[in-house]
């Protein structure tokens, strides 16, 4: 349920009615657009009397909400969220690119190709450490060696890093980690995504391979409900019947996310296509829709990759792509 408030409405009249509701065991999400505040109420609203709320001085209108997921629900929360990364904002008009190699391999290659990504515009930085493999003999990634090395490019760059989390157990490794991915297979890992809320960090949470939009947004729900409100959804490609690329993306995603809830989202045009020609016009389609960033694989040496290298773009190709890219944004949809 949001109850739309009356402009000028004094603190005092304001705070009595937040006391009120929240004696009745609910929760209150305020939010302030440029014309409106919006009280979002969370919790069993069956008791809430909507015609006694309409009357009250103070208050414009009332309306029930029948989507399950309230924190992350548009209409609780109208503007664009804008979130603070490490001094880099995402979202609200802002459009950002995390580039970066799949999986850190050497010092050398991830100082290079960080050095690399931010020369040709990117604004974050991302290294996988853990690796999720479908084979179980497949390089697993460096590990905590790893993330050493990925917060040492960190520190000689000054890009915000970007990294995936596999386990709880590892939670504390990711203290100096900008923002905290949580992969497609760990899109419902509940435990993990409620842990991850209680750290006050950035998430960048991706969609599962099989998973709805709403479902995408219920787990967004488990990580709001633990107070981390820094949460960025990336559309990474869904499975379907379609054989040619790894995985099918779905453009459709940005411009229905878009009315379902106010937070950024980021497509991966690299683990949707699974191709690294198809990289540059998956990204430009992206970013023509309305996407708020863009989330890339690039390597130094692709044929020789550990992971991944058939989808990893060379340096010089990502420059590419972000030349191009921004040469398009202007023209990008408007939500």
């Amino acid at each position: 349920m949001i109850v739309v408030l009356k402009e000028k409405t004094e603190q005092s009249q304001l705070d009595n009615l937040i006391t009120w509701l929240e004696s009745m065991g609910l929760s209150i999400h305020a939010s302030e657009g440029q014309n409106s505040r919006i009280l979002g109420l969370i919790g069993d609203t069956s008791a809430v009397d909507i015609d006694l709320l309409k009357a009250l001085e103070i208050v414009e209108d009332v309306k029930r909400i029948q989507e399950p997921y309230k924190n992350a629900n548009r209409k609780f929360h109208p503007a664009d969220s804008i979130i603070d990364v490490s001094g880099v904002k995402v979202g609200g008009g802002n459009f950002n690119i995390i580039a970066g190699p799949c999986s850190i391999e050497t010092d050398e290659q991830i100082c290079f190709v960080a050095q690399s990504v931010k020369d040709a515009g990117a604004t974050m930085l991302r290294g996988g450490a853990f690796k999720p493999r479908t084979s179980p003999y497949s390089f697993q990634g460096l590990r905590d060696e790893g993330l050493k090395l990925l917060l040492k490019a960190k520190k000689a760059t000054g890009l915000p890093v970007v990294t995936e989390i596999m386990d709880l157990s590892h939670i504390h490794l990711f203290e100096e980690v900008d923002v905290i991915q949580v992969g497609a297979r760990n899109m419902q890992n509940f435990e993990l995504l409620k842990e991850i809320g209680r750290l006050h960090k950035p998430v960048l949470l991706k969609r599962g391979l099989a998973n709805t939009l709403q479902e995408l947004l219920m787990s967004v729900e488990y990580i709001m409900a633990g107070g981390n409100n820094d949460v960025i959804l990336c559309e990474r490609g869904i499975r379907t019947f379609e054989t040619a690329t790894r995985n099918t993306l779905d453009i459709s995603a940005i411009p229905m996310l878009k009315k379902m809830t106010h937070l950024p989202i980021f497509i991966d045009p690299s683990h949707a296509a699974g191709i690294a020609s198809l990289v540059k016009p998956l990204s430009l389609a992206a970013v023509a829709a309305g996407a708020d960033g863009l989330m890339i694989e690039v390597h130094n040496d692709p044929p020789h990759a550990l992971c991944d290298g058939a989808q990893s773009l060379t340096p010089e190709a990502f420059k590419e792509v972000v030349e191009t890219v921004n040469k398009i944004r202007p023209y990008a949809c408007k939500y």
